[in-house]
């Protein structure tokens, strides 16, 4: 663990569920870990005994890409982890495909066709989804991906070729999406085994991300919003340019403030922990550190999302983790520029660069 670590409390120590096999952590709560083939190896899934009209089964929430190894390693918890029996619902928090990437086929009963449930989730999510879904293209590959980050100094031609033909890389990891879907919303209170779940809709790392809270039990379910060893990815895309995800990320974390200190906070990646509060602060100040950097970078000389890349992220990058760092350089470049401390221009080369305001 590194120094932030140590301030967490980490109620189950080192202890994993295996994949395919489930630990509950709270009552009729239940922790999957399945594995990703990228440098972020895993990914956490949860499975909640339920009741929906009388009838008994599970609600999952999040799915895992479009896998063999995932969709195996789900077949047996269908299986052997379900007590006989279906499951009632899929939520899913947001679009990214290691959330998104098997909810149709687990909504449709896996393998063998052993239900057909209702997928639930915000508006947002869906609708991006099914949009990077279609195979034109997503915030990781194809032509618009390939000009936003050139334009905002990516001069590698190789790497700028790569993500130019990686226009089916969201559609490979989540090749289907249901048709219909259930709306959240913030405020909403979603009845899950009896107990009340309410939505807390967050921003900046994805559209309208949903995390779960069961104030009565003291559990959130904090998707990527609140993780406990990395910071949330958050990024200006192509398909927003202009947009300020930093600022809307640093908002939405005050909608977490307000829950107890004590909350066991189940994310997506890393291990369940208590200290919300204290990993709130962490982020913020994080955050606060990068943008300091980045003044300081901009002070000296106008700077591209390129210049900044190597002052935040002080390793070897390979092309896809380039894209997330490129997307979060420019968000915070962005949210300096659009408080009005930074100008923004256009160079002869075609390349965007900000600098301090005159």
């Amino acid at each position: 663990m590194n120094a932030l670590e140590h301030q967490l409390d980490y109620p189950f120590a080192d202890t994993l569920p295996e994949p395919g096999h489930k630990l509950e952590v709270a009552p009729g709560v239940f922790w999957l870990r399945m594995p990703l083939p990228f440098a972020l190896d895993h990914i956490n899934l949860w499975l909640l005994r339920d009741e929906i009209d009388g009838h008994q089964g599970w609600t999952v929430i999040d799915c895992g890409i479009s896998d063999e190894t995932i969709r195996r390693h789900w077949e047996h918890v269908f299986e052997t982890g379900l007590d006989g029996l279906p499951v009632l619902r899929v939520i899913v928090t947001h679009c990214h495909p290691d959330h998104l990437g098997l909810a149709n086929w687990i909504c449709e009963g896996g393998e063998r066709g052993r239900w057909s449930v209702r997928l639930w989730m915000t508006l947002g999510e869906y609708m991006l989804g099914r949009v990077m879904a279609a195979g034109d293209g997503s915030n990781a590959g194809g032509e618009g991906a390939a000009r936003h980050f050139a334009r905002h100094g990516l001069a590698d031609q190789e790497a700028i070729e790569k993500l130019r033909n990686r226009r089916d890389y969201y559609s490979k990891l989540v090749p289907s999406m249901p048709a219909r879907y259930r709306r959240m919303r913030e405020g909403d209170v979603v009845t899950i085994g009896g107990k009340a779940w309410r939505v807390v809709t967050g921003f900046g790392h994805s559209p309208e991300h949903c995390a779960l809270h069961c104030e009565a039990d003291g559990v959130l379910i904090s998707g990527d919003m609140v993780l406990p060893r990395i910071s949330t990815n958050v990024s200006v895309f192509d398909i927003e340019p202009e947009g300020n995800p930093l600022a809307l990320y640093l908002e939405s974390l005050g909608r977490y403030e307000a829950m107890a200190s004590e909350t066991l906070v189940l994310p997506s990646h890393g291990k369940p922990f208590r200290g919300l509060h204290t990993r709130i602060t962490q982020l913020r100040e994080h955050h606060d550190a990068r943008l300091a950097e980045v003044r300081a970078a901009c002070a000296e000389k106008p700077r591209s999302a390129a210049d900044i890349v190597p002052m935040m992220f002080k390793r070897q990058l390979d092309v896809h983790q380039m894209t997330f760092a490129m997307g979060e350089a420019l968000a915070h470049l962005h949210l300096l520029w659009l408080k009005g401390e930074f100008e923004r221009e256009l160079g002869a080369d075609g390349v965007v660069r900000f600098g301090k305001r005159s």
